[in-house]
This record gives structure tokens, sequence and C-alpha cells, in this order.
């Protein structure tokens, strides 16, 4: 087993971690920060700057020094701390997916962080900084272990090769956003409180206080989606749906196989007319949360059945009775439903639906929700819990509708459970 250090620039890196400690303390204490530094000399200052840069830079060299990584032959080990000594064991069969992220630094750098995604495992593992091609030959020995390479040949297997199934053009995503809701409704705030306050207070800096920080919220939200999203390519590999974004920092995802618990296509209200979706969905154990951000619906749906092998979206579904109103006025009509021989599919939502597929694999439990309102109108809630502890809800269904479902989702989940299967990379 031969240990190895992360790359030379990291020390740099880690040098911050002091500074960021002293300017947390003067963020959280503003006012007792402010009569200290007004105590100070400048010569006070000097000095204090003369000892802080020097204990940084030692802080960020010891640190990178007394970290270490290797490959053993079942596991891959992290070695860390100056003072407090921190060893992760990573089962290699337990690692689901290995995320390489390059931040803007670090592109120019020429480095990159590796993030390992454990099964269950809440935070994920990382190694910040490697070389960008150490970081793709480290990945690539992780996932071909994972999948069951001996240690000779891990090495030797490479990157899987990646078939690119959807590339999001920079203008349909900017066009996209701006169809959405939230922009305008964070727009047309910054302008209708200044417009009050103006009425109201008669004060240009009030106005001015309000205005900018509003002003500045409605252009950020939609700017920084779009810089995450651009460029947004989904391929496919034997290791999984592997996904690159950004427009600063670059990043490459992948979707492990057979850990995706649920499927969302989401439709905002001003995409209808141009037939686009958004692909959502999540994974156990793993904080991956869109799979398209924007796309024609059947794009789309041809990206979801490589996430979902085997599975369709079904076309028709069933509304509930019209008694349905009086518990639901006006958003009942946004309740539908279908379950296939693959899937439990309920939509709502009616400016902006929301259609969930979850296989009946991966469904964990079945629930019959009925409150006493729902009972006087004879209708009950329907509720599937996955693996990523998420719920999925068929509401306002008739209530003897909702225990044939109840009883038959069940036998489906044991059924699609006994049949699916293993999830394994590479096969």
């Amino acid at each position: 087993m031969t240990e190895r250090r992360l790359h030379p620039v990291t020390p740099f890196r880690r040098a911050w971690a002091p500074v960021a400690v002293l300017a947390g303390w003067a963020v959280h204490d503003p006012d007792a920060t402010q009569a200290q530094l007004a105590r100070l000399t400048t010569t006070a200052l000097l000095l204090g700057l003369a000892v802080l840069v020097p204990a940084a830079g030692l802080y960020g060299f010891l640190s990178w020094w007394f970290t270490h990584f290797a490959v053993t032959g079942t596991e891959l080990r992290i070695r860390t701390g100056l003072v407090f000594r921190r060893t992760a064991h990573i089962r290699l069969e337990r690692i689901q997916a290995v995320d390489v992220s390059r931040p803007l630094l670090a592109r120019v750098a020429g480095v990159a962080k590796l993030r390992i995604d454990v099964v269950g495992a809440d935070d994920k593992d990382e190694l910040a900084f490697l070389g960008e091609q150490e970081a793709r030959a480290l990945r690539a020995e992780l996932l071909a272990r994972a999948a069951g390479f001996a240690p000779e040949t891990a090495r030797e297997v490479g990157e899987a090769p990646a078939h690119v199934l959807l590339r999001v053009p920079p203008r349909a995503l900017a066009l996209s956003l701006a169809l959405t809701g939230a922009p305008w409704v964070s727009l047309g705030a910054a302008l209708v409180v200044p417009a009050v306050l103006w009425l109201t207070t008669h004060s240009l800096w009030t106005v001015l206080a309000t205005a900018l920080p509003l002003f500045g919220a409605a252009g950020a939200r939609s700017a920084g989606r779009f810089a995450a999203e651009f460029d947004w390519t989904v391929s496919e590999s034997p290791d999984g749906l592997r996904i690159d974004r950004g427009l600063l920092d670059r990043t490459h995802e992948t979707v492990p196989p057979g850990r995706v618990q649920t499927v969302r296509l989401v439709e905002p209200l001003l995409w209808r007319r141009l037939g686009w979706v958004r692909v959502e969905l999540d994974v156990a154990g793993s904080a991956n949360s869109v799979l398209v951000p924007v796309a024609p619906r059947p794009v789309a749906e041809s990206v979801l059945t490589r996430a979902l092998p085997g599975v369709t979206v079904p076309q028709e579904l069933s509304g509930p009775p019209r008694r349905a109103r009086w518990c639901l006025p006006v958003w009942w009509r946004g309740q539908r439903l279908a379950v296939t021989g693959s899937v439990f599919a309920a939509r709502h939502g009616l400016l902006r639906r929301r259609l969930s597929l979850v296989p009946h694999a991966k469904v964990q439990s079945v629930r019959l929700a009925q409150g006493p309102w729902r009972r006087l109108w004879r209708l009950a809630e329907v509720h599937v819990d996955t693996g990523a502890g998420r719920t999925v809800t068929a509401g306002l269904r008739d209530a003897e509708e909702a225990v044939r479902l109840l009883h038959a989702q069940a036998e489906r989940s044991r059924t699609g459970r006994r049949d699916a299967r293993p999830d394994r990379w590479m096969t």
C-alpha cells in the first residue's frame, strides 16, 4: 500500500481557514470588532498581519503534510488531522458515485476536487485538491474497483466511454429561466415595495436601501442558476449517467445505476406552450436532484428511461371524483394518478405541474390517510414512501379505490423488489 499526498497547491487553499475563523468572529460581533480595531494603532495592525499571514501559511502547509490517502485491497483510506487525527475507511463496494468538481480558481491552477458518495453516509468524503489527470484516473480506478475488478486490472481499465444523450443550449436555458415565475415575483416586489415606501416615508435613502437588495435578489437567483446549469450535458456510460455542467465552476457528477428512487417531471405554466419540462430526481444517499434542467418533453422522457430502465411515462392519468372539489376547491383538478406495470405515478398542481414516478421496486412502504372531512366525502389519500426519504401522494381518491390501491401497491412492491436487477457498475 502506497500512501499519496494531495496536490502541492492545497496548502494555499487550507491557509485561509484561520483567516475565515477571524472573519466569522468579526461578522458575528461587528460592534466589538469595530471597537477593537479603533483601539489598535497602524503599527499594531501591521504586526498582527505579520504574525497572521505566516501562521496561516504554516497551518496550510502542516494540514497538507499530514493528509494522506491510499487505495488498499478493500478500501480507500484517508488520514487527516494536525492535532486530532482522523482516518476514514471507505469500503470500495459501498461507493455509489465519485464526482469531480473544478471551481474557477481550481481550473486556473489545473486541479480538481474528488467527492466520494458512499451508501448510507449523509456527507461525502472528499479529496481536495488533486491534479486533473490524477483525479480522473483515481475516479476511474475507484469505480472499477467498486464494480469488482481486481486491483491490478482496475488501474488499466481507465475511464469508461460515454455517449452523449442531451446537451442543453445556453439560449434555451436562458429563456426557460425567464419564463419561470420566481424572477418575475422578485422583480414585482422590487418595483412595488420601494414605491410604497416612497409614498409613506418620502425618504430616498430608505427607498434605495430597500430597492437595491430586492433588484439584486431578482437577478441573482436566475444568474446563479444559469451559471450552475450552463452547458448541461447528460451522457450515458457503464458507471451510470454522467452530468457535466457549470459556467465558472465545472462539475462532473454521476447518477449511479439503480439508486434513483423517484423521478419528477416539472412543467411550469409558461413552459407548456413550448413543450418543455424539467426532470428532477431523488437518489438514495445522494444530493443529486436535477437530471435535465430544461428540454422538450420527448427528449426528456428518453433520458428519463435511461435513469429508470424499463419505465415509460404514463400518458393517461385519472382524476378524483367531482365531490373532491369540496375538500380542495379549484386545485382538486390538478390531482391525477396512474399505476402501470412498472411505476406508481401521481401528479399535482395546476399552474406548476409535477408528475412523480416511483418504480414499484423502490417503494418502501404504503400508507392510507383519511381525515374526518375527507371521510365525510368518502375520500382518502395513498402515500408511497421511497428509500430517499421522500413521499409521493395520490390525493383525493375515492375511499374504496384507495383501499384497493393500497393492497395492490403493496403486492406490486414485493414483486418488484424480488425481480429487481442488482445495482452494479460496468455490467
